[in-house]
């Protein structure tokens, strides 16, 4: 009866066949059925692919996707496609997020979710080695690729959205809204040339194109970092009074670093111990690197001045937490987290190289030398203020230049850096491009010549912000209001949100000993003197410093600047943080609870009790409300008995 059933469907209505209840558990969309999902309000499904559809190597690849109807009664308006960047990221493993962002539009639009080839459920690569290695090497690069042999080539993002486009076809839809973030935004580009016709619109979430001038050196990296930091330094007065720019305050301890490098032990955001050298490398990947991007902004101008003066240790502690923050892989190595190996051969098959891939490895390395030597006579100052052998310290995976040195040569029928034709011509649909202008890894300038190649592209710059913006880490809910009203009517419309998000709030300076901390700003009914003050406003410097460890914590637990721990608990409102003995200066411990709002909005409330040389003590209750232009931290309590009422900068 089932299929008989599905035949009257296919005579009588293509809308019949299109969407069919065959049980609680099941669904018939297209000529696909899905099962639902375990303890989520969606049906997952995977089709069966070619590894290679040109038929030149043999093989088959089961493609995961997860399909979520829409909520409300009646037809649904269309389908939502989100998809993830890295590349090595599974779309899924972000479910929660795309999900949050779609939760307006969900009533009437369904969703589709699906993990790329090589990612995730969808046959996830596994080069042991360099999923699990402590640092990347192009040998071990190499080695990946030699494992994969002949399937090498066949994890290309083309091949990726010739799935989709599959999948699509056989679930019956039609057209989509397509959403995708970071290396998302490249296969999206690779989608839109491919199968243009099945696209009603496009949101491309930090966003860098297919191929342009000097591609292969990212030559947009430099300028867009310096202006990360300048363009924050300026904003915020107390580092806009110092002389010279943030590029300016860096440059001594640069020196430095060149001059005498040295190896160096600090605590990452998870308060795990990290040994590394100390050089130009180091600092330029927590320049370059853009993670955690709040606290390597907000801290690394004042952490430069503390160096050049004797205090090693915010610096230090940045290198550190940047050295965790940027390695993608998953801690167990997991590559269904994270495929390291799908990402080496994403990166050695599609953009193009410094180098000539056709040549086999060891000529290959002696084309990188040319070319590099090259680059070093002609535009030395390609990655300044770093040299380009500094920036080639970097991890291989934010470098570039060197990673598929050693990558096997694809064969003729797979060649490297084609992944869309020469010629092809990005469709006339609407195209929402979304930059953030503090974004040093998706630069401003990559969006503009993205939404340049679509003729009806529309590029927002995202004030005071970083790498994407409508997803719910970003700074502010503005990019991701912007993206639903343009999906919903194909117009951004009202966009001044996006010029309004408000500037960092910088560290103004590190102390190594509360009396170098500015006294709190006393108000009526304040008895407490200067140095109390200071006492004081030191302990609301210390719950900031923990604040800004969040971004990069995930394990729950860290350690303070200068000895102390705190454990990070979330809940549905707040994210509670306990602080036991934390301290910013050596001088002063700081214990209690912080409870901050969830929303991006809302008032941070902290409860802290601290403890001082000579037996001071004090507790003290600290609110400020956050996402708010030059907020103000409240200040009331005790400091040895005496009564504080107090303000100062929120930090």
């Amino acid at each position: 009866m089932q299929g008989l059933h599905i035949q009257l469907c296919a005579a009588l209505t293509l809308l019949c066949l299109n969407s069919m209840a065959l049980g609680h558990d099941t669904l018939l969309k297209g000529s696909i059925e899905l099962r639902r999902c375990p303890g989520a309000p969606a049906y997952c499904g995977s089709f069966d692919r070619p590894l290679d559809p040109t038929g030149a190597i043999p093989g088959r690849i089961s493609i995961y996707f997860e399909y979520y109807p829409h909520s409300g009664a009646g037809e649904s308006l269309g389908t939502l496609v989100a998809t993830e960047g890295g590349p090595g990221y599974p779309a899924t493993e972000s479910r929660d997020a795309y999900l949050t962002l779609f939760k307006p539009l969900r009533q009437r639009r369904d969703v589709l979710i699906m993990d790329n080839r090589g990612t995730g459920q969808s046959g996830a690569v596994d080069c042991r080695e360099l999923q699990t290695a402590e640092k990347w090497t192009v040998e071990l690069n190499g080695a990946c690729g030699d494992s994969l042999g002949g399937r090498a080539p066949l994890y290309s993002t083309a091949y990726a959205a010739d799935d989709l486009a599959a999948i699509l076809k056989a679930l019956n839809i039609r057209r989509i809204d397509l959403y995708g973030d970071s290396y998302g935004t490249y296969f999206e580009q690779v989608f839109a040339v491919t199968h243009p016709h099945v696209l009603r619109s496009i949101v491309l979430d930090g966003a860098y194109p297919l191929n342009g001038a000097d591609y292969a050196w990212y030559p947009s990296y430099a300028p867009a970092m310096r202006d990360k930091f300048n363009i924050a330094c300026r904003r915020f007065k107390p580092c806009a009074a110092l002389p010279g720019t943030s590029m300016d305050h860096i440059q001594p301890v640069l020196q430095e670093l060149r001059s005498h490098p040295a190896a160096a032990s600090a605590a990452d955001s998870d308060g795990k111990q990290r040994e590394f050298i100390a050089d130009a490398s180091q600092l330029a990947i927590v320049m370059y690197g853009g993670a955690p991007a709040f606290a390597t902004v907000r801290e690394l101008d004042a952490a430069a001045r503390a160096f050049t003066a004797g205090d090693r240790a915010p610096l230090l502690r940045l290198m550190a937490e940047t050295a965790s923050a940027v390695d993608s892989r998953d801690p167990t190595g997991d590559s269904t987290k994270y495929s390291a190996g799908l990402a080496a051969a994403v990166m050695c098959q599609d953009p193009p190289q410094i180098f000539d891939m056709r040549l086999t490895p060891a000529l290959r390395t002696a084309d990188r030398d040319r070319a590099v030597s090259a680059r070093k006579r002609t535009l030395p100052d390609t990655y300044a203020p770093f040299s380009i052998d500094e920036y080639r310290g970097m991890p291989l995976d934010y470098s570039f230049i060197d990673q598929c040195v050693k990558w096997p040569a694809p064969p003729p029928s797979h060649p490297a850096s084609h992944v869309v034709a020469a010629d092809a011509h990005y469709p006339d649909i609407p195209a929402l491009i979304i930059s953030g202008e503090l974004d040093s890894i998706t630069t401003m300038a990559d969006g503009a010549a993205v939404a340049a190649a679509f003729k009806n592209g529309t590029q927002i710059r995202v004030a005071n912000s970083f790498h994407v913006n409508a997803l719910s880490h970003a700074r502010s809910g503005c990019a991701a209001r912007i993206v639903r009203r343009f999906i919903d009517t194909l117009e951004p419309g009202d966009v001044s949100c996006a010029a309004a998000i408000p500037p960092l709030r910088l560290v103004p300076h590190f102390a190594e000993r509360a009396a170098r901390v500015e006294p709190a700003i006393a108000v009526p009914g304040n008895r407490a003197n200067a140095e109390q003050l200071r006492w004081v406003n030191a302990a609301v410097t210390t719950a900031g410093d923990v604040i800004a460890r969040l971004g990069g914590n995930s394990t729950g637990q860290g350690v303070g600047l200068r000895g102390g721990t705190f454990r990070v608990m979330a809940a549905a409102a707040a994210i509670r943080v306990s602080l036991t003995e934390v301290r910013w200066t050596e001088d002063l411990a700081i214990s209690g609870e912080i409870d901050k709002p969830v929303d991006r909005t809302g008032t941070l409330r902290a409860t802290l009790h601290l403890v001082g040389p000579g037996a001071v003590t004090g507790d003290i209750k600290v609110e400020w409300p956050e996402g708010v232009a030059d907020s103000t931290a409240a200040i009331r309590g005790t400091v040895d008995g005496v009564a504080v009422l107090a303000r100062t900068a929120a930090p």
